[in-house]
């Protein structure tokens, strides 16, 4: 007769080829507690099922937390809402449900440097990710050069296949670029091919009005324009530096000379 030792390590076996790491993990403490409480063998399943099921999806979002390679500590918890304009605190907490995602919207963050453009929508994206969209943090300079190199190796067309499985391209610090034609060519490329299809997130320190200064052609640039709006929401970050705030207090903390200490 067959030991309940040996259908145990038989079991385990077979739970690993079937890769269901949980169970293997669980089955037996699981087992001991279907018999305490009187379990039917289905409700036994439901148990094993539904814990493996929740930890596949903790795995997913950490890998594509990984993957996302957003800045570290611009999340959500971090982010000082009481900064934030009324309209765009009234916006947030739609944005992190990800509805724009489904219906490949763009969110823009314009705002002059320090007003927490990229802590804002590293925010959002952080939320996205463990509501189980995929999400591609790039500095806009990073963006182009990669995209330049692509094309130049003629694979430009591979590269934009990677960055189409993404649901989301967080693209920062787009007005800092200052592109030649060939770079202000992928640029556009890239907004065209995700155009109505995918979703991109975007920071610029220049208004619409000013984009002629990163796509140089002023066709190209209404072009770009009328793609990134068509299907967005616009965030406007008004108000002081949060930046120059915080430094502010900081250099005030350490102007302050030290308490003194009360003898005994």
């Amino acid at each position: 007769m067959t030991s309940k030792r040996n259908v145990r390590e038989s079991l385990a076996v077979l739970l690993r080829a079937l890769k269901l790491p949980t169970f293997v993990a669980m089955y037996v403490e699981a087992a001991e507690l279907a018999e305490k409480k009187g379990w039917s063998v289905e409700e036994y399943l439901h148990h094993l099922a539904s814990h493996e099921l929740e930890e596949r999806k903790q795995r997913r979002i950490e890998r594509n937390l990984k993957q996302a390679n957003l800045p570290e500590g611009k999340a959500l918890a971090t982010l000082k809402l009481s900064k934030l304009p009324t309209k765009v605190r009234r916006q947030l907490p739609m944005l992190c449900e990800g509805t724009f995602v489904d219906r490949a919207e763009n969110v823009l963050a314009f705002g002059l440097p320090g007003r927490g453009k990229t802590h804002l929508l590293c925010a959002i994206a952080h939320e996205l990710v463990q509501r189980g969209f995929t999400v591609c943090f790039t500095p806009a300079y990073q963006l182009v050069q990669q995209l330049l190199v692509a094309k130049r190796e003629l694979v430009l067309e591979q590269a934009l296949q990677r960055l189409d499985r993404y649901d989301v391209v967080l693209v920062d610090d787009i007005g800092y670029i200052q592109q030649d034609r060939e770079e202000m060519e992928v640029l556009f490329t890239f907004l065209s091919q995700r155009y109505e299809r995918r979703s991109v997130m975007i920071t610029s320190n220049l208004v619409f009005s000013q984009w002629d200064r990163i796509f140089k052609d002023p066709m190209t640039t209404a072009a770009a324009i009328d793609r990134v709006v068509h299907h967005s929401i616009i965030l406007e970050l008004t108000g002081e530096s949060i930046r120059n705030e915080e430094a502010t207090q900081n250099n005030k903390a350490r102007a302050e000379p030290p308490a003194e200490r009360e003898e005994n």
